[in-house]
Parts: C-alpha cells; structure tokens; sequence
C-alpha cells in the first residue's frame, strides 16, 4: 500500500517523551499535565491552560539503577518509567497524577517523588484512590478523588478554570479526538484492510503521548486520505487476531505480531482505542464531573475492578469485540510481573477458550521486546495453528 502521509510524523513524535507537540504547547505556555494509568479521567487533564501526557520510556536500555529501588520483582513499564525520570527524561511535565491503579505504579511514583527527579518549579505530585468496585460508592470516591486530587490542585497551583463549561469544553476535544480514531480504526474490519494495525497503533498513542489539539489536523487529513487508500491486491496477512492484555506502548509490539502474519484488527488493552477512545456523552440535567467519572467507572476495562459484574462483563467485552472485528484468535498478553493482568490473563485466557471457543496465545513479555525471537516464534506457531483450524473447518 501507498504510505500515508504523516506517518512518518506519527513514529518521530514516539521516538521521545518530550516530543515536538509537547514542547510547542509549552512553548504557548501550557502545563503539561503527566500522569501514568487510563483510570485518570482524560477531559480532566486537557482544561483551558493544560494538556496530558501519559508517560512512556521509548527506547529503553537499561533499567538496573530503578531494579535497584524497586526490586525485580516489580514490572518492568514500572521500572522503565523510574529509570528515564532519574535520567531526567520527564523534566518537561509540570505535575504528576498517579491512580492506586496498581501497587507497582504508586512505589514507582512514590519513588520518583522522593528521588527528587522531576525538580522543576512549583511541580507537584498527587495520588488518587480508585473505587475497586463500579456501584454508587465508588462513583462517589471517584467524583472526590477527582476534585480533590486534579481539579482543585491545577486551580491553586496554575490558576486553571475547573469549571463546569471548562470541563464541557474539554469532553468537545477529547470526543473530537476519539471520533477520529474510531473512524480510522473501522476500515480493520474489511477483508483486505487499507490500514495495517501497526499504523493505527502508532496513531492512537500519539493522542495519549502529545496534546490532543495539535493532532486533529493531521488526523483529519489520514481521515480523508484514507478514504481513496487502495489495500493490496493480495492480503499479505494469514489470519486476524485481537490484542488483549496490559500496557502495550512499544511500536515493535504489533509490528512483530504483524510481520509474522497475523494481522491484529481489534485492541483491548492500556494505551488502545477500546475502551480509551469512547466517546463521553454528557447532558445539561447533571454535572459534567460526575457524568465523566460514571463513564470512565462503567466502561473501564481495568482488573483493578473486581465486582463480578465488571470481572464477567471483561471477558464478554473481549469476545463481543473479537467478533465485530472478525478476529480468528485472540493474543493475551501481560508485561512481566504485573501483577493485576497475570490473574485476568490466567482466567480470561480459560473463559475465552472453553466458553468462548476462541484459540488464545496466552503470553508474558518483556516491556521493550525489540526483535525477540521467543515471541516471533511463539506467535508463528500460533499462527499456523490457529490458520490449520481454518482449512479444517472449511
């Protein structure tokens, strides 16, 4: 297929942290509003005055002196994250907002604050509690956590509008945004696709690593580019697979998937479309901050809920997409020792196979795979596999 026109633009803006969006919107004199999980309610971080950035570790090496505070008993995105912060790669953000999304991201966190490795000036660290279970209680901490740790912080330390039409204005963008990405993510599902998956992976987290606004523009154009894209003429995929699983922000991930012929057509996992770009529907009867918060509870895909309803509803939400997208199998995969995923892989994996009947490579992997030849083998084998069944069902 032709290449797309900013691609290229897309990939630079991964290579760093501190990319070239984010430097030009401080440059405007924006505040760059860091945070570290998907349990962070967006909108609240892209206000009048401010844009988010979810922190990443392109290109990591080395991550022995973070092994040293954190033990290697702690997932390596954990570890990755620590080690670029003492090297000063995040000096660019201007405060840190971290979810109890899991134990490993709050010593992380903790560890950063204490290392002192972000010293820029009136920078400041907060910690949010997030309800466990999706009911009324939990919408209820939500809506305090978010107030307490986001919103009144950026009003007293950066003089940011928090208000209700602020925050209206900011949920505009982000489902400006999100449209986008689910328009382009919906030519996966034709039978010679005119996207590959590792292109939509490169674009839907550049809309979590650089402000939003600065992207639309780009995005529209490969919207539109898109639409006269010519697929080729012979479908160089052997089978379509869904990827599942925990925090997946190296673009060597899909990319090794994909060169070993599975085309990966539908994504669940942190730093993917579903559910991250849903749109937020709001109406005038109730608060734009409650309404935000109910969203981002109800349709988080995060095992750090754990009442049956939302355990149950993860494995359904997985096979209801597999099928929309007309996955023929389905890659569970979880960074080593994260803790939350290996259990929901462990079980999901079971549910998806012997209830579902879908074929599931289950699977752990190191947060920066480069060119691992474990994996490649791993999903080859489960390629053939899972290409086999088809012929013998045909």
């Amino acid at each position: 297929m032709k290449d797309l026109k900013h691609m290229y633009y897309f990939e630079k803006l991964l290579e760093d942290a501190n990319n070239e969006l984010i430097r030009q919107a401080q440059g405007e004199g924006r505040k760059c509003i860091a945070t570290l999980c998907e349990n962070v309610p967006e909108p609240l971080l892209n206000l009048p005055g401010t844009f988010s950035s979810r922190l990443r570790a392109p290109r990591t090496g080395s991550i022995e002196m973070a092994t040293y505070y954190l033990t290697s008993f702690l997932c390596e995105y954990t570890r990755a994250l620590l080690e670029r912060a003492m090297e000063g790669g995040y000096n660019f953000a201007d405060c840190l907002i971290v979810p109890d999304g899991c134990s490993m991201l709050n010593r992380c966190a903790e560890n950063m604050e204490l290392l002192k490795t972000m010293p820029k000036e009136h920078f400041f660290h907060e910690y949010m509690e997030i309800p466990m279970k999706a009911n009324d209680n939990g919408l209820n901490l939500y809506v305090l956590q978010c107030k307490n740790h986001i919103l009144k912080p950026l009003s007293e330390k950066f003089g940011i509008d928090i208000s209700d039409g602020a925050i209206r204005e900011a949920v505009k963008e982000h489902n400006r945004i999100c449209d986008l990405i689910r328009r382009i993510g919906e030519y996966r599902k034709e039978e010679k696709p005119r996207i590959t998956g590792y292109e939509f992976h490169i674009m839907t987290m550049a809309t979590y690593a650089a402000p939003k606004d600065l992207l639309i523009g780009k995005l529209e154009e490969t919207l539109e580019e898109l639409a006269d894209r010519k697929p080729d003429a012979k479908n160089p995929y052997r089978i379509r697979v869904m990827l599942v699983g925990s925090e997946v922000d190296d673009v060597d991930v899909v990319r090794l998937i994909e060169e070993s012929g599975a085309y990966v057509c539908a994504d669940r996992f942190c730093y993917g479309s579903f559910p991250g770009r849903d749109r937020i529907e709001l109406t005038e009867d109730e608060d734009a901050l409650t309404q935000v918060c109910r969203q981002y509870m109800y349709r988080g895909q995060c095992p750090r809920y754990m009442n049956q309803d939302k355990i149950q509803g993860r494995r359904r939400y997985v096979k209801e997409l597999a099928k929309e997208y007309r996955a023929d199998g389905i890659i569970y995969q979880q960074i080593k020792f994260c803790d939350p995923w290996a259990y929901e892989r462990t079980v999901g994996t079971q549910v998806l196979r012997e209830d579902y009947h879908y074929p599931v490579l289950s699977v752990d992997r190191p947060y920066a795979i480069g060119n691992s030849g474990q994996l490649r083998t791993r999903v080859q084998a489960f390629v053939e596999s899972v290409e086999l069944k088809k012929i013998q069902r045909n």
